[in-house]
C-alpha cells in the first residue's frame, strides 16, 4: 500500500461517516509531516449549511491545528474532485498538493468542469494526483445515489397505494 493509498483510505472512512448519516459520501483528510491533522466529511444537510463540505470542514480544523490560514506543507486527500467553493478554499489556503479519489463531471474544479487548481492567473497552483482508490471512491458515490433513487421510488409507490 502506498502512502497516498493509506491516507485516501482514511478519507474513505470519513466519507462512510457521511453516508451513515444520509449525506453524500465525501470525505477528506489533511496530512502534515506524515500525520493526519484534520478530518472532514460532508454535513450540508445535517448542519443545514451549504458551506459544510468535507474539504471546508477539514480546512477549518487544519487551520486551527496549524495556527495559521496557510496550510503550506500539507497534503489534502479527498474522495471526490472539489467543487468551485472547495477548490477556491484550497487555493486560498495555499495547500500545495491534493490527492483526489474520483472526478466529478458535473461540478468538479480540478479539471472536469473547470480547473481552478491549476489556473495560471492565480498566485498559487496545486499539484494534483488523481485516481487514488478511484474505483472505491466512485463506487461509493454510485451506491449512495442508487440507494437514494430506490428509496424515493419506494416512497412514491407507497404513496400511490394509499
Amino acid at each position: 500500500m502506498t502512502t497516498d493509498e493509506k491516507y485516501m483510505r482514511a478519507a474513505v472512512r470519513e466519507a462512510q461517516k457521511a453516508s451513515a448519516i444520509g449525506e453524500v459520501p465525501i470525505g477528506c483528510v489533511i496530512v502534515y509531516e506524515e500525520k493526519i491533522i484534520a478530518r472532514g466529511y460532508n454535513r450540508r444537510t445535517i448542519d443545514k449549511n451549504v458551506l459544510s463540505h468535507a474539504e471546508i470542514n477539514a480546512i477549518r480544523k487544519a487551520c486551527k491545528k496549524m495556527g495559521d490560514w496557510r496550510l503550506e506543507g500539507c497534503t489534502m486527500y479527498v474522495t471526490l474532485e472539489p467543487c468551485p467553493m472547495c477548490a477556491g478554499a484550497i487555493v486560498q489556503a495555499r495547500i500545495p498538493r491534493v490527492v483526489i479519489g474520483c472526478m466529478n463531471s458535473k461540478a468538479g474544479c480540478a479539471g472536469s468542469v473547470l480547473d481552478m487548481l491549476h489556473e495560471e492567473g492565480f498566485n498559487h497552483q496545486v499539484e494534483t494526483e488523481i485516481g487514488v482508490l478511484g474505483e472505491t471512491c466512485s463506487q461509493m458515490m454510485k451506491n449512495f445515489f442508487k440507494e437514494l433513487r430506490e428509496m424515493k421510488k419506494q416512497k412514491l409507490e407507497e404513496a400511490n397505494t394509499l
